[in-house]
């Protein structure tokens, strides 16, 4: 019989957004002496607080994190660099004896963290060269019209203004015949390089939609049309990736005139619930996935001593 491999042992706990996911996560970590590391596609920028509803100074006191405040939102960060990054502090933990929380609701950082990324094929140079051109001369929303005809499904999930992953997924397609769903599906992402306790969190869906537009609210009271000025001063262009995400997009709209202001709360709370709903169905697919709402802290906290017990 061969021997067991080693593999450390990681604590997932994911779902949609505005559900209290940090203050369950610090409270278990607390009592398991963890850490957190952060699997949220916007905290990994700088100056990007309130509208990424970021851990505060207070609760990042109280246990530490990691994967936030990475780069500056005109960096270039993606699902590789993630999970690269991540494993990294994963096992740099693990090696002085404390549990790492994965904590976030970016389905596809999980997922690529847990078992692995897929491969795209080789890049090709002249393809890529040939695109970004494409996109100076006829502008991003030019290629993503191209994208909808040759892959709808990564065009759907893809922003007509994210330049960058237009150009990706056209590489992709253009070089390798396949578009990225169907990758995905070959790879399957079956490889596995932990040792994992999945705990998805969940409430009703009335209750959810109540705490978004409570948490929108509470948002707008906090600064953030202030902290998308200071952005937009800073230099940060509108149609970065980063700027272009939900709650900054809507903010530029209100600021430069785009939008009136009622308007643009009621399409904030709209757009903010439309991606918990997308965070749900991504999360219902996955079989790994134990479901327990955040006032089961008790039964929760149970099922990661047994799992941090277990040889």
């Amino acid at each position: 019989m061969p021997p067991k491999i080693f593999k450390p042992k990681i604590i997932i706990i994911c779902g949609p957004t505005a559900l209290g996911k940090t203050a369950t996560a610090i409270g278990l970590a607390e009592t398991f002496n963890g850490e957190i590391v952060g699997a949220d596609s916007m905290q990994v920028y700088k100056y990007m607080d309130i509208g990424t509803a970021k851990p505060t100074r207070d609760e990042q006191s109280r246990v530490p994190h990691h994967m936030i405040d990475m780069v500056a939102p005109d960096e270039h960060f993606d699902t590789q660099a993630y999970a690269r990054l991540a494993r990294e502090k994963i096992l740099d933990l693990n090696s002085r004896g404390i549990a790492p929380f994965i904590v976030g609701g970016t389905g596809l950082y999980i997922k690529a963290l847990v078992h692995g990324l897929f491969e795209a094929g080789a890049s090709d140079p002249r393809i890529r060269s040939r695109l970004k051109e494409e996109a100076q001369n006829q502008g991003p929303a030019f290629l993503h019209k191209r994208l909808h005809g040759k892959d709808p499904d990564s065009a759907k999930k893809i922003h007509p203004n994210d330049a960058y992953r237009i150009i990706r997924a056209l590489e992709v397609y253009e070089s390798t015949g396949k578009t990225m769903a169907q990758l995905h599906r070959e790879h399957n992402f079956k490889d596995n390089s932990f040792d994992f306790l999945k705990i998805c969190l969940h409430i009703n869906r009335d209750r959810l939609y109540d705490r978004i537009n409570r948490r929108v609210d509470a948002m707008i009271d906090a600064g953030l049309v202030g902290e998308v000025t200071g952005l937009l001063e800073m230099g940060y262009a509108p149609h970065l990736r980063s700027m272009q995400s939900i709650g900054y997009r809507h903010m530029v709209d209100f600021i430069q005139g785009r939008c009136e202001w009622d308007e643009t709360v009621r399409i904030l709370k709209r757009d903010t619930r439309r991606y918990a709903k997308r965070q749900l169905t991504w999360f219902k697919a996955d079989p790994d996935l134990i479901w327990a709402e955040p006032e089961q802290f008790p039964e929760i906290r149970d099922l990661i001593k047994k799992f941090l017990q277990a040889a």
